[in-house]
């Protein structure tokens, strides 16, 4: 189980993909390769998170979600990585802090599906992570809609690159955020586990 980042050094543009995987699917998958393609990225890393404060229930135990997305997720420009277990960071703002810091000469870029933009403004410190990092937004089933109409995205949408200026958006200044639509892959951890297909190992 790899806990650090060794994959990237300054000079590289990284994508940051985070979430609980729990567990990790076709569609994480999906939108990770999209987002190298689109936002011509060097490098993309899974930060698997401990647990997600705006989840009610515990996710499935760290090391298995690991071991499941690197048998998912076998690319050579993709990492897994469990480090905000190691750092003991519960948020992404605190994290992103401690990656930059760790990490200087590196452009970071925060990914997230379209479900969470229209949840953005329920993260703690949800503003400092845009003003500090660029935000590539990835569509979703049944997203698009709430999340163009999110508080984080009207708040935001003078920084707003357009969809074909997506390969602009990791060498934007912040704040800067670009929407692009992706192939569906109408999969979620949610209906995975509700048809008893991620249980108790």
């Amino acid at each position: 189980m790899m806990m650090g980042l060794p994959h990237i050094r300054a000079g590289m543009t990284v994508g940051l993909l985070g979430g609980s995987f729990d567990p990790p699917h076709q569609g994480h998958r999906a939108i990770s390769l999209a987002a190298l393609r689109r936002f011509g990225l060097d490098h993309l890393v899974w930060l698997v998170s401990p647990g997600n404060p705006l989840k009610p229930r515990p996710p499935a135990p760290l090391r298995r979600r690991i071991a499941a997305a690197e048998a998912l997720m076998d690319h050579p420009k993709v990492s897994i990585s469990g480090i905000e277990a190691e750092w003991g960071t519960r948020y992404t703002a605190e994290t992103l802090r401690k990656l930059r810091h760790r990490h200087p000469g590196v452009r970071f870029v925060w990914l997230m599906g379209a479900d969470n933009l229209a949840d953005f403004h329920r993260w703690k410190d949800w503003q400092q992570i845009l003003d500090t990092v660029p935000v590539g937004v990835l569509a979703r089933p049944g997203d698009r809609i709430s999340a163009r109409l999110s508080p984080a995205a009207r708040l935001y949408a003078p920084d707003r690159l357009k969809g074909g200026q997506s390969r602009l958006l990791a060498q934007a200044s912040a704040p800067a955020w670009c929407f692009v639509n992706v192939p569906m892959v109408n999969v979620s951890s949610t209906e995975i586990r509700a048809r008893g297909e991620w249980g108790e190992a």
